[in-house]
């Protein structure tokens, strides 16, 4: 798609949010919470800190006399220390600021006039992002409010928003507030307002738990609609908004009762109704630097080293430590004397509270270690049950000189909740867990298969799965699906019946031959052309390819005449003989198909661009029903509507039969061997498998883009309903075509940023992608043309894209990789492990036994040939599976082959 809304989040790298589930190329994902993230994510194997400072004190009192000589003894030694290294490291933490968006509805100026106010007390320079609902809407997009309704300084946003600045008035009491109102009228067509708000100083944005704010002003009942309140995508605001419509939204002089009993009645607002006021608490958190200096010394008589803390963090600070003997960094305990208030975590690790300073400005602590360590490893703990680390690891302290561990200067806090059993509970993976054994879905037909067998094998593999998908269609409960992919060995009586499995031999690895960028040039087809035997000779097997058609935007997802292949990459005859170069080196080419919307070429007697020109010059039956902006006048859309353009309605005979002879032309006179099929969301995968049997195509795979599920502010751990609506697409097709891990790129994100690598198992200890239930049907990614190049929308953690490759590299499913990562400095790493994978024969449907998956490291193996980790903990494959050798290393993985 041409753009993605981003749904903000607390970071600041993640920006422009989409509230509006169907705007323009609509692809929701992650959801920004107004809650706190309350727990940790500290450094060391364990964290699970629950002991009270009171009792760090109680456990440390008996032995405060004996540390007390050591320290007097330590400190007449000053003369005879060295220091050996000295550091200041910068720490960024988040403090949380508590405020509330208050809403009232009261009279406005004349007789029929209402005014709604949206306050807030949050410090910070503030816009509400707002748009409306119409009474003969059907749908829960947003649209613009007519201009009446828009304040002074409205700017409107694309086509279905505004954005006014918060103003700073006078309250009857004399305080002051930044307040936004809205005038309206009683005899409006607006049905509710939807908004969120915005800090233009943070760039932050504020929702309520997840989703928009919003405010109902009618209640608009239809035979053929239901309560606005209730439809899809339509959060009512909680309390007493929730009975909003009985206390203002009455037709005046009648009752609700009355009311109900007419399905075509439009209530409004009482004008004997005396108003509504209510308040909803938010918060933003803002970023607070302080200091952590480290001083170590050492003794040649006592032959000990000497490490001081001093930080200005304010109140009580623990230091969660530990010291190791070699590079590998493995915690240990050790030996006496401890500093004072010092108990044991778990036998694991030491937990000291820091001293006050003598002027109330910050603390302090001095840790006395044997000669015998190389260094001090640590995390801080906070007051609330927050700790800063440092970029994700530990806190690395050199004992004999030197540099800490590159690139962790800079600490973050670091915080997390989770939800279980509809009670929050403070949970954390803590030392190293018992290693997990399960069997995962799939059997690679090379496996053990030779001549004919081999052939007929990959045949029935391919019908079973197509069984399997219309079994699961019939059998699925409301219990989480799981499809465990399985071949015989068996020799049909028959010939096997030719299925399109959408997924090729199996050990495809795709490129995405393009960026935002590339339509730039004009000349894209033939710079691309040059470059064909240099992607062979990387390992690649499949590319992908930007759409070919005319387009009202440049980059191609705005098609207008389908038959027209002269776009801004090139034309029709520099297309061909770009398939025809990929083809010679033995890669396949997938066509970027958009088929969920078109541009029309004329208005109709309405003004309404909703007529076709060109081959396919379809009329407004084409169009579906229900997108009011294109005024169709075919069947409703089965899916979701994208609001650029009219909305193909593929429930039209005369469509399906024209889409199909397109694509049938497109892989004959183009030479596609398969399809990217863009904004699938918006229709039905039965359809796709109708398009997909009649071109049967090599390879395909869906962009199905949906949001994964959030609570707080913070991502859930399970995401099987995110999963599941992408399985449920991939079977609606019949299995005949896979799509994009979206899952598995937001865990991802997830698990990286915050040091959180516990997230890559789900709770069976499989993956907890697309790739963990169907990886067959899975294609993995960690970016494209959307969320990366110079759009940005929703771009991989920085500096950590080589730990997504890693990962997708290595695993089951058909991995992806981005143009922009080819060319670029990771082209070396990136080789290195398509090279390993296509030595290892390592295929969509390959097994895998995850070995650790705990807060600082996650841990595989693959077809128990293949070992990865990625992440800052250690692993190292177990001897017993046999000889390992390390082939690979990067920044924070590695990954070995079995010799």
């Amino acid at each position: 798609m041409s753009a993605i809304g981003v749904e903000p989040r607390l970071h600041h790298h993640q920006n422009t949010p989409k509230f509006h589930p169907q705007s323009r190329k609509s692809k929701p994902h992650h959801r920004f919470d107004c809650s706190h993230r309350t727990f940790i994510n500290g450094g060391g194997y364990f964290c699970n800190f629950k002991s009270p400072l009171v009792a760090i004190r109680a456990a440390a009192a008996s032995t405060d006399a004996a540390l007390a000589e050591v320290s007097e003894a330590e400190a007449s030694e000053k003369e005879e220390e060295e220091v050996l290294y000295t550091e200041t490291f910068a720490l960024k933490r988040t403090r949380r600021v508590d405020g509330k968006v208050s809403v009232r509805i009261g009279r406005g100026k004349g007789e029929d006039e209402w005014q709604l106010t949206v306050g807030c007390d949050l410090p910070g320079t503030w816009i509400l992002h707002w748009g409306v609902t119409y009474a003969d809407d059907i749908s829960s997009d947003w649209d613009q409010p007519p201009p009446k309704m828009r304040p002074d300084g409205t700017v409107p946003v694309k086509d279905y928003a505004v954005e006014t600045p918060f103003k700073l008035t006078t309250l009857s009491e004399g305080q002051e507030a930044l307040e936004v109102q809205i005038d309206f009228s009683c005899s409006c067509s607006v049905a509710a307002i939807s908004f969120v708000l915005k800090d233009e100083e943070t760039g932050s944005w504020v929702q309520h738990r997840g989703r928009d704010f919003k405010v109902p002003l009618t209640d608009y009942v239809h035979e053929d609609t239901n309560i606005v309140g209730a439809k899809k995508g339509f959060s009512l605001w909680p309390g007493a908004f929730g009975q909003l419509s009985a206390m203002l939204l009455q037709a005046e002089g009648s009752t609700p009762e009355e009311n109900a009993g007419d399905s075509k009645v439009l209530k409004r607002i009482s004008k004997r109704s005396e108003g509504f006021y209510e308040e909803c608490s938010v918060f933003k958190e803002t970023f607070v630097e302080n200091t952590l200096s480290v001083h170590v010394k050492g003794s040649s008589v006592k032959k000990r080293f000497f490490v001081k803390l001093e930080t200005d963090l304010p109140g009580d600070v623990v230091v969660h430590w530990g010291v190791c003997r070699d590079n590998e960094k493995r915690w240990e305990i050790p030996d006496g004397p401890h500093p004072l208030q010092t108990q044991i975590f778990k036998k694991k690790a030491l937990q000291t509270l820091l001293q006050p300073k003598e002027n109330g400005q910050g603390s302090w602590g001095l840790f006395s270690l044997d000669k015998e360590f190389v260094g001090f490893l640590f995390v801080l703990k906070l007051s609330g049950n927050s700790w800063l680390n440092c970029s994700g690891g530990d806190f690395y302290i050199p004992l004999s000189g030197g540099s800490p561990i590159t690139n962790r200067y800079e600490s973050s806090l670091i915080a997390r909740s989770e939800k279980t059993d509809g009670k929050q509970v403070v949970a954390y993976t803590h030392g190293i867990l018992n290693e997990i054994k399960s069997l995962v879905g799939g059997i690679s037909p090379e496996k053990s298969r030779k001549g004919k067998l081999k052939e007929v094998n990959e045949n029935i593999l391919r019908e079973i799965e197509k069984l399997a998908a219309e079994a699961y269609s019939i059998f699925r409960n409301r219990s989480t699906a799981f499809l465990e992919e399985s071949i015989s060995d068996t020799e049909p009586s028959k010939p096997p019946v030719k299925v399109s499995s959408g997924t090729g031999s199996g050990y495809e690895i795709l490129c995405q031959g393009f960026n935002w960028e590339s339509h730039k040039s004009g000349k894209w087809y033939m710079e691309l052309n040059e470059k064909a035997a240099e992607l062979a000779a990387l390992g690649f097997s499949v590319v992908w390819l930007p759409p070919p058609t005319e387009s009202v935007s440049p980059e191609g997802y705005m098609p207008k005449d389908l038959y027209n292949l002269n776009s801004r990459y090139g034309n029709m005859e520099e297309l061909k003989i770009l398939v025809k170069k990929f083809h010679e080196v033995g890669i396949k080419v997938l066509g970027d198909a958009v088929l969920n919307h078109r541009c029309a070429h004329y208005q109709n007697q309405n003004g309404i661009w909703n007529i076709f020109g060109g081959q396919l010059n379809w009329d407004d039956r084409a169009v579906v029903a229900d997108d009011p902006h294109f005024q169709g006048r075919g069947n409703k859309s089965s899916g979701d509507n994208f609001h650029a353009a009219p909305n193909i309605d593929h429930s039209q005979e005369f469509v399906r039969k024209d889409l199909k002879e397109w694509l049938c032309w497109l892989r004959k006179e183009i030479g596609y061997d398969g399809w990217r099929l863009d904004f699938v969301r918006g229709f039905w995968g039965g359809y796709v498998k109708d398009y997909l049997d009649a071109s049967e195509p090599y390879f395909a795979v869906g962009e199905y883009w949906d949001s994964l599920s959030y609570a707080y502010g913070e991502m859930d751990h399970n995401q099987d309903a995110h999963r599941q609506r992408i399985i449920d697409w991939i079977n609606a097709t019949n299995g005949t075509a896979g799509a994009f891990d979206v899952t598995t790129k937001g865990i991802l994100h997830s698990a990286l940023e915050g040091c959180e690598y516990w997230r890559l198992s789900d709770s069976k200890g499989k993956p907890p992608g697309v790739v963990g239930w169907w990886p067959s049907r899975a294609v993995t990614f960690i970016e494209n043309h959307d969320t990366g190049s110079t759009q940005g929308h929703w771009r991989f953690p920085g500096g950590k894209e080589m730990q997504g490759y890693a990962y997708i590299l290595t695993h089951p499913g058909t991995p992806t990789v981005f143009y922009d990562h080819i060319f670029s400095h990771y082209r070396g790493e990136i080789s290195a492990l398509i090279s390993l994978r296509r030595r290892n024969k390592i295929s969509c449907r390959s097994s895998i036994q995850i070995n650790k998956a705990e807060r600082d490291v996650y841990a595989a193996t693959i077809d128990e040939k293949v070992a990865m980790k990625i992440g800052s903990g250690y692993y190292e494959p177990p001897s017993k599976q046999g000889k390992w050798t390390q082939v690979l290393e990067g920044r924070d993985y590695k990954v070995w082959e079995l010799s």
